[in-house]
């Protein structure tokens, strides 16, 4: 294989006559302002056709292009690579010959794929390029197939068996086949997590999905080990060691689409449990206009982020999308006028043109050690992953102290907690006063299915758990979902963010130094405006876009 470095796509493309430096230099501009690939930026531009973006494509990664359109498939080439594989990975096999698979591939740099379908068909594999709807065309007309999770498990639980290398059962085709079957149907579904569990008379696997999870069909008992140590193998985790906890990462493109798979493994009892973290690029915007804040809220938080110096925080629980709303902020303030360090514990995605600094407390690598190195990287802004202890607190208020904007998240339940827990830290009380700007609670609250969306008056009980009254609410009606295929009969569908901001001011400052209660701070953020995440849920059940169960279930009253 060539040592020689990858050629940049420009530079294929200009090599191609296909655009010239200037509509390159077009591109990147807008690549940096909006995001996106240089190649569809470019297409978008009217600078270069599809076709050619292709040939650039091919040749960059050094692959040949195929015309499926034209190319007649045997049945048992096709049938060379199971559906739901093809399906998964969007992948055609089109010819063999000497031995050797040949498959149609929609993304170039898709060329792991290439491995797993060697160790699932025995045969030499190799790629070549196609265009994405002639490969859907292929799919649709010859491979796809409308199979459940049940017809797979029968089929599975058929073979029987069990085998004592690990390794070999991690590579088997049966394991392959419903490990993918399992990441493209909770991809579909939307699901954020994948949990793998092993108890002593079952092997269970659930989904979350907009927060809830969900159960499905058991697998034989005996592919627990087989699978889990295929996800292991994936994200190049020490298969042969089951005693301790791994982490680790996929990157995957399934269905076309790329997604990030974070992967942890906890030995228990009766074998190793396995939860898969899902971060599909395509699913989160980093659009700070789509957080769904409300008018004012929005535009307090833009002078926020515009500020020169202090800290802002995002506190709320795991999983209620304060990352998404971080690096939404640092989206928007991205300028090559500005430098941005961020420190995180993992990086959940890149942000090109920022620099992004991974934790590893197992070298050392803490925030508190990042977080003083960063100081001397003359950075403007700084986001640190979470404040956990009084060293990175006190780190952040010197940052702020000295002219750095600092993003950074807590756990508590509200925004004025946070101004109490970070005392409780250790930070002093006048320095708290001094270098906090304001602090961003928020809750993700799953929204109503509009297939299945209905509206009926509120009961008096309802109105009651939020603290409203008949004459307040009138003859509106609030909405409810009644259950249908698309919301798997649940009523819900997807989710929103509802917000809690509390700005920082003189009065609440004083109180602070004064060391006030928790109820006194938010009662008095309460006078100056700050609308609680009761009366944000409130207004999104007006809205009619969740429900009253959803909001009393996410948040305390606060009447």
């Amino acid at each position: 294989m060539s040592n020689e470095p990858r050629k940049l796509l420009g530079q294929v493309l200009k090599e191609h006559r296909a655009c010239h430096q200037g509509q390159i230099q077009e591109g990147l501009t807008v690549q940096r302002e909006k995001g996106g690939q240089i190649g569809q930026i470019l297409i978008q531009l009217g600078h270069i056709s599809h076709q050619e973006l292709l040939k650039a494509l091919a040749e960059q990664a050094g692959m040949p292009m195929v015309d499926l359109g034209a190319t007649d498939i045997p049945d048992d080439v096709i049938s060379k690579v199971d559906p739901q594989t093809a399906q998964a990975f969007r992948v055609v096999p089109f010819r063999v010959e000497g031995g050797v698979l040949h498959v149609a591939l929609a993304d170039p740099m898709n060329t792991s794929v290439l491995d797993d379908l060697g160790f699932m068909t025995g045969m030499t594999v190799k790629g070549a390029l196609a265009e994405d709807a002639a490969i859907d065309e292929v799919i649709k007309k010859r491979i796809a197939q409308e199979e459940d999770l049940d017809s797979l498990l029968d089929e599975l639980e058929s073979e029987g068996g069990s085998i004592d290398d690990a390794e070999n059962l991690a590579r088997s085709a049966p394991v392959v086949r419903l490990l993918n079957y399992i990441l493209f149907a909770a991809i579909r579904d939307r699901s954020s997590d994948i949990h793998l569990e092993p108890f002593e008379d079952e092997f269970r696997i659930r989904y979350r999905v907009d927060g809830t999870l969900f159960e499905l069909r058991s697998p034989p008992k005996h592919l627990a080990v087989a699978l889990i140590s295929r996800v292991k193998v994936l994200a190049n985790l020490d298969i042969a060691e089951t005693r301790v906890p791994q982490d680790g990462r996929i990157d995957l493109l399934v269905g076309g689409r790329q997604v990030d798979i974070r992967v942890s493994t906890l030995p228990t009892m009766f074998g190793e449990s396995c939860v898969m973290r899902i971060l599909d690029r395509s699913v989160v915007s980093l659009d700070i206009d789509k957080l769904g804040l409300r008018g004012d809220d929005m535009a307090v938080l833009k002078d926020l982020i515009d500020r020169p110096h202090g800290i802002v925080l995002v506190t709320g629980p795991t999983g209620s999308g304060k990352t998404t709303t971080l690096y939404s902020c640092l989206n928007a303030i991205n300028d090559e006028g500005i430098k941005i360090i961020t420190t995180e514990d993992p990086v959940e995605y890149d942000l090109d043109g920022i620099v992004q600094v991974q934790v590893n407390e197992d070298i050392g690598v803490s925030y508190g050690t990042c977080l003083r190195s960063i100081l001397r990287q003359d950075p403007d802004k700084i986001l640190v992953g979470e404040i956990r202890d009084a060293e990175t607190a006190q780190i952040a208020v010197e940052a702020a102290l000295t002219g750095h904007l600092v993003f950074s998240t807590l756990h508590t339940n509200d925004a004025p907690s946070a101004i109490t827990r970070l005392v409780d830290i250790g930070v002093e009380s006048y320095l708290v006063a001094a270098t906090l700007e304001a602090i961003v609670a928020q809750r993700l609250i799953r929204t109503i299915c509009q297939s299945c969306r209905e509206w009926a008056a509120p009961a008096d009980e309802v109105l009651y758990e939020l603290g409203l009254t008949r004459d307040a609410v009138g003859t509106k009606e609030f909405a409810f979902g009644r259950g249908c295929d698309a919301c798997h009969g649940t009523g819900y569908r997807g989710r929103m963010a509802i917000f809690e901001v509390m700005i920082m001011n003189e009065a609440l400052a004083h109180l602070l130094v004064d060391n006030a209660s928790l109820g006194r701070l938010r009662d008095k953020a309460r006078e100056f405006g700050m609308r609680t995440l009761r009366d944000s849920g409130v207004l999104a059940v007006f809205d009619g876009l969740t429900t009253p169960e959803e909001i009393v279930r996410e948040t305390l009253a606060t009447w």
